[in-house]
């Protein structure tokens, strides 16, 4: 007989640190394989801080992080797309490019990519609807289609877990629901999604549960039960909140 499947990641009791004070205290949630949570807090919240404790970028001083059932993620299995990229738009490099830089943890950086490596690289660059965009420099597209571009290098290497800081930032309405699309999309196929989003409206559509921060976890559950506005009101403690039946809207932030 199986047992229950294996959360694609598993977060108890953790707190996680820069130095001597702890940065992010106490969290404890878990997503399932083919599913989203978002990361809802103000900045300095700590959502990025939890994206980088997951990916052993930062100090775990508490508390267990599993990814696959593992204590230490499985090469490849994790997925990354930070708020701000060092990749220099005036570099002369395509977007094909770009997105082939995601198989390089496969196949080391001595091995020029063959055409398994150029398929999966492909297969992300349709994934995002850019394929007809492969042979253009990079530095020539949108902010929007940049974005983009940096999703496709990161699922090129077929990951089971995807983190995404803040993803929808400054997109235009064509690009935020291109990226949405690739997201259901990457659901559909198994893929776990935690994405970092000041977006409310889009956490609705997209994420079937919702983990609330402000220094610490404040709730976490299904996405409709989270999102009320006395849990909202307990999150964004130095800004008003409206709310109506339908929505969250948080002033200063972006939100539907």
């Amino acid at each position: 007989m199986g047992g229950a499947p294996v959360a694609a990641l598993r977060v108890a009791g953790a707190s996680f640190s820069y130095g001597h004070k702890p940065a992010l205290e106490d969290i404890s949630f878990e997503l399932a394989a083919g599913e989203a949570v978002a990361l809802i807090g103000p900045n300095g919240s700590g959502k990025s801080t939890l994206l980088k404790g997951i990916l052993g970028l930062i100090t775990r001083v508490a508390g267990t992080v599993e990814v696959l059932g593992e204590s230490t993620a499985p090469t490849g299995s994790i997925g990354y797309v930070p708020q701000t990229d060092e990749l220099d738009p005036e570099f002369p490099i395509t977007l094909e490019q770009v997105v082939l830089m995601g198989r390089y943890r496969t196949l080391g950086w001595l091995r020029l990519p063959g055409k398994r490596d150029r398929a999966m690289a492909a297969q992300a660059l349709d994934a995002v609807a850019l394929g007809h965009l492969a042979k253009t420099r990079f530095g020539e597209l949108s902010g929007g289609q940049q974005q983009r571009g940096l999703l496709a290098r990161a699922i090129a290497a077929g990951p089971r877990l995807l983190l995404l800081d803040e993803p929808f930032n400054g997109l235009d309405q064509e690009n935020r629901e291109a990226l949405v699309g690739t997201v259901q999309r990457l659901k559909d196929d198994g893929v776990a999604v935690l994405v970092s989003t000041h977006d409310l409206g889009l956490a609705r559509v997209v994420c079937e549960d919702v983990l609330l921060l402000n220094g610490s976890q404040v709730a976490f559950g299904p996405t409709d039960q989270v999102l009320s506005l006395e849990n909202v009101q307990r999150t964004f403690t130095a800004v008003g909140v409206e709310m109506d039946e339908h929505t969250v809207v948080v002033p200063g932030h972006t939100g539907h």
